[in-house]
């Protein structure tokens, strides 16, 4: 349920109604927005009166949100979220461009790359320490010392850094990672997002390969209801009948929920396609469509990556994607 107060409420009788729906055992959810508030009922509301909520004085509207996703449902949040990280701001007409490798294999690969991106206009570095693969003989990941090559890029570059987290157990070692990504086979473990959702820290939180946008937003809910709102979404393509590409990049799922929720959406080209001359115009796509942002693989080396370096951009090859990004930004923009 939703309550809409009317312009220039007072602040003593908002938190006086606030008070009293709280006293009903419910938890409430404010979002301030420049012409009206919108308090976000969320527990069990069948014991409140929606019509003497309505006949209240301060009250605009009250309605029944249908959706089981409460706190990033846009009716309940009907702005924009921009998400902080450092001085990079995600979502509300802020873009991210987050580019990197798949994984850490080095510090000379990893600071070269992150000096690279950043050249190129990149505001955030990625780069795998733990890597899920489907093979339990591939290359998994430098883990702890991954994590540290990641920090002296960031003091290299200045860039904030996004990595992926795959076990509550290691949560401790992402102290000081600025962004913990949640990746796509992790995007129902559930307890994973609850410890998330304790933690003030940005979470980027990838789509399963064979979820549903509703599934990907109860996802999202369950770090959200454990307190944590600085939540990210990312499309990352999802398996099909297609046998030409890695998997299908949804497109479609960038206005859909942005029409759904009020969180950042990432759009991850080099997953979704797993070729690397298929990634620009996908790219490219994806920021047409209204993306928060792109994350892209970059290497150095390509033809010795480690890890997916079939679907890994040159560093010259990313630098004149990234201005034809902006520049179809201020294309869409106009």
């Amino acid at each position: 349920m939703i309550v809409v107060l009317k312009h220039n409420v007072s602040q003593a009788r908002k938190e006086q109604l606030i008070a009293w729906l709280e006293n009903l055992g419910l938890r409430i959810h404010v979002s301030d927005g420049e012409y009206q508030t919108v308090l976000g009922l969320i527990g069990d509301t069948s014991r409140v009166d929606m019509d003497l909520v309505a006949s209240l004085e301060i009250v605009d509207s009250v309605k029944r949100v249908s959706e089981p996703f409460k706190c990033c449902n846009r009716k309940f949040h009907p702005d924009d979220m921009v998400v902080e990280i450092g001085s990079v701001k995600v979502g509300g007409g802020h873009f991210a461009m987050i580019a990197g490798p798949c994984s850490v294999e080095s510090e000379e690969q990893i600071v070269t790359v992150a000096k690279a991106v950043k050249a190129s206009g990149a505001n955030l570095l990625r780069g795998g320490a733990f890597k899920p693969r489907t093979s339990p003989y591939d290359f998994a990941g430098l883990k702890a010392t991954g994590l540290e090559l990641l920090k002296i890029a960031r003091q290299e570059t200045g860039l904030p850094i996004v990595t992926e987290l795959m076990n509550i157990m290691d949560i401790d070692l992402f102290e000081d990672v600025d962004v913990i990504q949640v990746g796509a086979r992790n995007m129902q473990n559930f307890d994973l997002l609850r410890e998330l959702g304790k933690l003030d820290k940005p979470v980027l939180l990838k789509r399963g390969l064979a979820n549903t946008l509703k599934e990907l937003l109860m996802s999202a809910e369950y770090i959200m209801a454990s307190g944590n709102e600085r939540v990210m979404l990312c499309e990352r393509g999802i398996r099909t009948f297609s046998d030409y590409t890695r998997n299908t990049l949804d497109l479609s799922a960038v206005p859909m929920l942005h029409e759904l929720t009020h969180l950042p959406v990432i759009v991850d080209p080099s997953h979704a396609t797993g070729i690397a001359k298929l990634v620009p115009p996908m790219a490219l796509a994806g920021a047409a469509a209204g993306a928060d942002g792109l994350i892209i693989e970059v290497h150095n080396d390509p033809m010795h990556a480690l890890c997916d370096g079939a679907q890994s951009l040159r560093p010259e090859d990313f630098d004149a994607l990234a201005k034809k990004v902006f520049a179809v930004r201020e294309i869409c923009r106009a």
